[in-house]
């Protein structure tokens, strides 16, 4: 099977927001950082009009708009939804998040819970902004890591604020355990909740004491946690069809996590071979009568096999592994990667599941 890899970063703010770069700069950034797509998603506004392709020497990037919308008269704020491909402004429905959700659906847009553990951040006078409203249904996915809540998780204290400001990498290290481990129990109870990683880009300059910086540039930010979409039709440079390859592919889980920092992770593949065919990351298995897994990573890493999110087989520096399922096996089956960066292993990729079924 060919398959082609896109990379792009799907959480992000402009000036109609909190940010502080418009769309055609974001682009640029982009186009530095080597992404292929990025969606801008705004706080409670979609902004009509600067979707399209960016083109640079021989580079070209595509641009989508989406929305960021949760409820602003809420306190603490709660229940942030990134919405992708509804092409309409939908902040009137925050109040209910469920009929928010029936509103994206019914505009046939994706739906991914931001940064649905995210504690609070003092230091910077953020509040707890967790997702709470555990009792809707038919969202897309979650976004599994999300760079800036990560980073605003480390700063419990000055000193150790300016050392992370000045050296981020230091303390990245993963996705909250308790993001990946809702993220096994949604799955292993049945949903087909696909994972995300996002930059969550502002731009925003910081300040404490003497300090005053813009910590995380969105060239930066765009190198570190993305989001790789796999996809059997390669892009072609026309919008409305690579759109549409970009959200089948998310809709379709056909992706995985990267922290691309600590080492390149194109050509990472999580995939299936079975009586029927063979399989994506994000698709069904049938494993009737048994089902090869297959794991293939650019550089050598510590590969995890997880089934319904226990470990089930490791692989310390290796670059590929093969497993055999026995027929009859069904489970929730992803992979994680771990690598050595600065001095500590971290998390590297997480791949969407392949969901093995009779």
């Amino acid at each position: 099977m060919t398959v082609f890899e896109v990379v792009g970063n799907f959480h992000m703010h402009t000036p109609y927001s909190d940010g502080e770069a418009y769309h055609a700069e974001i682009a640029e950034a982009a186009l530095r950082a080597g992404l292929d797509v990025v969606l801008v998603t705004d706080h409670n506004v979609w902004v009509d009009g600067p979707a399209r392709y960016y083109a640079h020497d021989a580079r070209r990037v595509l641009l989508l708009v989406g929305e960021e919308v949760h409820d602003q008269t809420r306190q603490p704020q709660k229940n942030h939804l990134l919405v992708y491909g509804a092409e309409k402004e939908l902040a009137r429905h925050a109040a209910q998040p469920q009929g928010l959700l029936n509103a994206a659906a019914d505009a046939g847009a994706l739906t991914f819970l931001a940064h649905p553990v995210d504690p609070p951040a003092p230091l910077v006078g953020e509040s707890d902004l967790s997702w709470v409203s555990w009792e809707v249904t038919g969202f897309t996915g979650i976004e599994l890591w999300n760079y800036m809540t990560s980073f605003k998780a480390l700063l419990t204290s000055r000193p150790t604020a300016l050392r992370y400001a000045y050296n981020p990498e230091l303390g990245m290290t993963a996705p909250f355990p308790d993001a990946l481990a809702l993220w096994d129990r949604l799955t292993t109870a049945g949903r087909r909740i696909v994972a995300i990683g996002n930059a969550d880009a502002h731009g925003t300059e910081y300040r404490m004491g003497g300090l005053r910086r813009v910590i995380f540039p969105y060239e930066f930010l765009f190198k570190q946690v993305n989001t790789h979409i796999l996809s059997e039709t390669a892009p072609t440079g026309d919008y409305a069809h690579d759109r549409g390859l970009v959200l089948d592919a998310l809709a379709a889980g056909h992706c995985f996590v990267a922290y691309d920092a600590a080492g390149p992770t194109r050509g990472f593949r999580f995939s299936a071979t079975h009586e029927r065919g063979s399989a994506l990351m994000g698709d069904n298995v049938n494993n009737r009568n048994g089902a090869t897994l297959q794991i293939s990573s650019p550089l050598p890493a510590s590969l995890r096999l997880l089934r319904n999110g226990a470990e089930v087989g490791r692989w310390d520096n290796q670059t590929n592994s093969l497993v055999q399922v026995p027929a009859g096996e069904v489970g929730v089956y992803r992979v994680e990667a771990h690598r050595m960066y600065s001095g500590r292993l971290r998390g590297w990729v997480y791949t969407n599941p392949l969901y093995l079924h009779l």
